[in-house]
C-alpha cells in the first residue's frame, strides 16, 4: 500500500455546466451546477485513496464555509487532514469557478485565499514519517523547496508538479525544486515555460539537465511522454467515452503514477496513470478519479483486446 503525503492547495471548485460559453452582454444558460473540494493537492491526495493508497494532505484553507465543506469532503474519501492549517483570523478559503461546455471545454476563474500562503516553517516534518512519496503540486517556492529537503532527507521520494504560474519563472529559478524532485510532471505548455524549448522532448531533457531523474510531460488528448536519463517512450491516451470535464485530469495522472509505481515498472506505471485520467476526464469533477478495480479491469479488458 503506498503512503503518499500531497502538498499544495485546497480549494473549493464551483462548477457550471453549459451548452456555450456566454459572450459579453450575452447570457448564457446553466444546465447543470455542482461544487466540491478541488485544487491539487486534494485532487492527488483522493486519487490516491480511491486507488488503494493511503495519503495524508498539508495545505492551508480559512475559517469559513468553503473551509468547513472542503475539509468534509476529503475525510469523506479517508484522506488524513490532520496536517490542514486553519487560517481562523481574517483568512479565506481559495476556489475556482469552472465552466464547461458542451464540448467539455473549460473556462476558469480562480481565487487562492490563503492557499497560496502556507509557510516553510508550517509544515510538520513529522508527517513525511514513513511516506513512500511526496507530492508538491501550486505552492510558493520556498514551501516547495524546504518540503522536499525534509523528505529527501528522511527517504521519501519527491515528485513535483509545477503548474503555469511557477513554470512560466523559468528553469533558473526552479533548479531548486527540480534538484530534489524525483519525478517532474509538467504538462505541454508548462514544460515549454520552463525551458523556452518548444518541443517537448527538448524540454524533458532541459529539466533533467537540471537535476530532475524522471520527466513526464503530459499530453492531453495525446497521452504522455516519459523521459529519464536512460530511456524515453510515449503512453498513448486511453479515453473510454465521451470527454466531460477535463479539470484535475493531470492530478488524476499524478496519483495514479504514484500507486503505479507501487505495482508496476516505469512504463507499466505510466499506462496505469494514463487509465485513471482518460477514466476521470469522463467524469464531472475534478477529484472524480475512479477506484483501483475499475482501473485494473480496464487494464485487463485492454490487454484481452490486444491479443485477439
Amino acid at each position: 500500500m503506498v503512503r503518499v503525503v500531497t502538498l499544495g492547495h485546497i480549494l473549493m471548485d464551483l462548477r457550471f455546466c453549459v451548452d456555450e460559453f456566454a459572450t459579453p452582454d450575452r447570457e448564457s444558460v446553466i444546465r447543470r451546477q455542482s461544487r466540491g473540494v478541488g485544487g491539487s493537492a486534494a485532487n492527488v491526495a483522493i486519487g490516491v485513496r480511491r486507488l488503494g493508497g493511503t495519503s495524508t494532505v498539508i495545505g492551508k484553507i480559512g475559517f469559513d464555509g468553503f473551509g468547513k465543506a472542503v475539509l468534509e469532503d476529503l475525510a469523506r474519501e479517508s484522506v488524513n487532514v490532520s496536517n490542514v492549517r486553519i487560517e481562523a483570523l481574517e483568512g479565506r478559503t481559495g476556489f475556482t469557478i469552472v465552466i464547461i461546455d458542451a464540448e467539455g471545454r473549460i473556462i476558469m476563474y480562480g481565487f487562492k485565499g490563503v492557499a497560496d500562503m502556507l509557510l516553510p516553517d508550517e509544515i510538520n516534518p513529522k508527517v513525511l514519517g514513513g511516506a513512500d512519496f511526496l507530492h508538491i503540486a501550486s505552492i510558493r517556492l520556498d514551501t516547495a523547496v524546504h518540503a522536499a529537503r525534509l523528505a529527501r532527507e528522511r527517504g521519501v521520494k519527491v515528485s513535483w508538479d509545477p503548474g503555469r504560474v511557477q513554470a512560466a519563472m523559468g528553469l533558473e529559478k526552479l533548479k531548486p525544486i527540480i534538484g530534489l524532485s524525483h519525478i517532474v510532471l509538467p504538462n505541454e505548455k508548462e514544460a515549454r515555460l520552463m525551458t523556452g524549448e518548444e518541443d517537448y522532448k527538448a524540454a524533458a531533457q532541459k529539466i533533467l539537465e537540471a537535476g530532475a531523474e524522471t520527466v513526464v510531460v503530459k499530453l492531453g488528448g495525446r497521452g504522455a511522454y516519459v523521459a529519464t536519463r536512460n530511456e524515453s517512450f510515449h503512453v498513448p491516451p486511453y479515453l473510454p467515452g465521451k470527454v466531460v470535464d477535463t479539470t484535475g485530469a493531470g492530478d488524476a495522472f499524478a496519483a495514479g503514477l504514484l500507486v503505479g509505481l507501487e505495482k508496476y515498472d516505469l512504463r507499466g506505471a505510466a499506462r496505469y496513470a494514463a487509465v485513471v485520467a482518460g477514466i476521470k476526464v469522463t467524469r464531472l469533477g475534478s477529484h472524480e478519479i475512479p477506484r483501483a478495480e475499475e482501473i485494473e479491469q480496464a487494464i485487463f479488458e485492454e490487454h484481452e483486446l490486444e491479443d485477439f
